[in-house]
């Protein structure tokens, strides 16, 4: 395995920012199918680039006893109802998430990008660290469209998240499902 250079925040226009965001997480996760491991390293390079972040992790369906049929399901329905916690960055994080509670289980419900401005004014949120105030949750489709995760990034910042962050994260969210990045 061969790393790209590390991007520079500082300077460098969002787009240019996440369009290097992605080589460099092409490279590490390329030709590696694990899971786990992706979603460590994705969670680990996005922690440690992009600014005012205080949370960004993944939430697996059903967690770690249906990673192995996450990347066959053809139906939701061949799948749990729950998030449960898996790689991430940040404070200690809420552990299992219902699909009908939180931003995150808006994401997985609706099969789409959720981007909440202030949080304290989504109906049923749910504040596993209360100094969050904007969250950007991505949601994991298999090859089959079937929701598997999500990728869920928090800031103490109002607003922090824009159309650019959204694109890109949505990108490099891509990488996590299953055969993408190999």
């Amino acid at each position: 395995m061969s790393f790209a250079p590390t991007p520079s925040v500082r300077g460098v226009p969002p787009t240019a920012l996440y369009a290097e965001l992605h080589q460099v997480a092409h490279a590490v996760l390329h030709g590696e199918s694990d899971l786990v491991a992706n979603a460590a390293n994705l969670s680990a390079l996005l922690w440690e680039h992009l600014p005012d972040l205080n949370w960004v992790g993944v939430y697996w369906v059903g967690g770690t006893p249906c990673l192995g049929r996450l990347g066959d399901a053809t139906s939701p329905s061949q799948l749990p109802t729950e998030l449960v916690l898996g790689p991430f960055q940040g404070k200690v994080a809420c552990v299992r998430i219902d699909f009908e509670r939180g931003v995150c289980g808006a994401a997985a419900r609706s099969r789409a990008t959720q981007r909440v401005a202030d949080v304290h004014d989504f109906p049923g949120h749910i504040a596993c660290d209360p100094a969050s105030r904007s969250e950007l949750v991505v949601p994991l489709l298999n090859g089959h469209d079937v929701v598997i995760g999500v990728l869920d990034l928090d800031s103490p910042r109002p607003g922090r998240f824009d159309a650019t962050d959204q694109a890109g994260i949505e990108a490099l969210a891509r990488l996590l499902t299953p055969g993408a990045a190999s």
